[in-house]
């Protein structure tokens, strides 16, 4: 990872791909905090509306593990099942990802989490507003030990090739002309996760090679190298359409 200027980052993925990422700075990541943490408020007011009748459900201790979990688990379950997006962040164009582009994993969200503590003690929050304003990246404690990064997810992006753009198009699935290496299929693979973080002639340039020694045989006319290779992964990840 390194600096190319005050708002963004390159990095390099291990199949050596470079791509830039854009680190979300102080201000969009306390508006999405703001706008969760309000969510949370909301949540824990049922629960308290409802205590009564959960309570006889669940039982005391299965109300407080419920409650629990809301306050601790919150960020982590929405981070590692919506695509490292809160509803704060998806709101405001962010999402968390490890420092190399690549989708966060359990162990990186449940430990820059964690630190979260840390980050707002006593409630000041003055541990993070230090360490976002002046680290790069625009890094808090939680990122820095889980290894993670805040970024924008559409600041190299179309409007219409957002991050679920690709995932959600009428791009086939299709079948190669030739038998693919384990490691072949696993960069085409990589290449479809991080597709949403390259701009459209970065991509077309990456995908060029590989989709020249695929589609000899098996030509699609309309898509564009990039386009060739999701549609290799749409297969390869075992989709039909």
């Amino acid at each position: 990872m390194y600096t190319l200027d005050d708002t963004s980052i390159g990095v390099q993925t291990p199949e050596g791909i470079g791509i830039v990422l854009y680190p979300a700075g102080l201000l969009v990541r306390s508006c999405a905090y703001a706008i969760d943490t309000g969510i949370q408020g909301v949540l824990v007011i049922l629960l308290t509306l409802t205590a009564g009748l959960l309570g006889q459900v669940l039982g005391l201790w299965g109300f407080m593990i419920l409650l629990f979990g809301i306050n601790w688990f919150y960020h982590v379950l929405f981070e590692l099942f919506s695509k490292g997006q809160s509803p704060g962040k998806r709101i405001l164009g962010l999402r968390v990802v490890q420092s190399d582009g690549s989708p966060i994993g359990p162990g990186a969200s449940f430990l820059r989490n964690l630190l979260r503590f840390a980050d707002t003690f006593m409630f000041l929050y003055l541990i993070a507003l230090l360490l976002i304003t002046l680290s790069p990246g625009f890094r808090r404690l939680g990122d820095w030990a889980g290894d993670t990064l805040v970024v924008y997810t559409a600041s190299s992006r179309s409007p219409e090739q957002n991050l679920a753009g690709w995932e959600t198009s009428v791009i086939p699935a299709v079948t190669p002309s030739r038998v693919m290496t384990h490691e072949e299929k696993q960069t085409i693979l990589m290449f479809a996760r991080r597709y949403p973080l390259l701009s459209p002639a970065r991509a077309d340039e990456i995908a060029h090679v590989y989709a020249e020694s695929l589609r000899e045989k098996t030509a699609v006319p309309g898509l564009s190298d990039s386009e060739y290779l999701l549609a290799v992964a749409r297969k390869l990840r075992g989709e039909n359409r």
